[in-house]
């Protein structure tokens, strides 16, 4: 009968040097890439080569046959239906926005101020003037009584006007009537002690 089974290998003897087995690098690190989606056509793996050393493995057992299915559950009892949420209503805003005025032909309409009276600003004129030419107070002072009774009848801005001119207007009269009045006592006293003098 011949032998059949494999040799072994012999036995170093002790003191021997033994060469270690040949070194093989193993494959380069790779790490996977978290944002590469993995791809869906790649080929299925290999089935492994059959190795006829591995020790046989038993195939598992048959799986046993499958209970007999629970029972349904019994339906829920009918209760009374939730009532139905609400629409969506938006939260009003606070102001409100801002909504442009509708554009009109006119343009916006705007509030003006009464027209001022030309008699009212010429008597504030002519009574300021007055303050440097004495005589141009008294036309200041009838314009502006003119100015006040056209305000009351029409309604026309410039009362304020009016009132200066004529307030301003008095003054330089009175102004004027004082300066006069004291040339006429000195001229007058100059002329008495002048017959005076002139008697002897």
């Amino acid at each position: 009968m011949s032998d059949t089974t494999t040799p072994t290998p012999a036995e170093p003897e002790p003191g021997e040097y033994v060469p270690p087995p040949a070194y093989t690098a193993p494959a380069p690190y790779v790490a996977p890439n978290p944002y590469l989606a993995p791809n869906p056509y790649t080929a299925p793996a290999a089935a492994p080569a059959h190795d006829p050393l591995a020790t046989p493995v038993a195939p598992p057992p048959a799986a046993a046959a499958p209970a007999a299915a629970p029972p349904a559950p019994a339906p829920a009892p009918a209760y009374a239906s939730a009532p139905a949420a609400p629409a969506y209503q938006p939260v009003p805003t606070t102001p409100a926005p801002y909504a442009p005025a509708p554009y009109t032909v006119g343009g916006v309409a705007y509030a003006y101020a009464p027209r001022t009276d030309p008699l009212a600003l010429t008597s504030m004129i002519l009574s300021l003037v007055g303050l440097l030419f004495w005589i141009l107070g008294i036309p200041g002072v009838i314009l502006g009584h003119i100015a006040l009774s056209r305000i009351k009848r029409t309604g026309e801005g410039g009362k304020g006007m009016a009132i200066a001119g004529i307030a301003v207007g008095y003054a330089v009269i009175a102004f004027l009537l004082i300066y006069v009045a004291f040339f006429v006592i000195v001229f007058s006293s100059t002329y008495n002690s002048y017959s005076d003098y002139s008697g002897y």
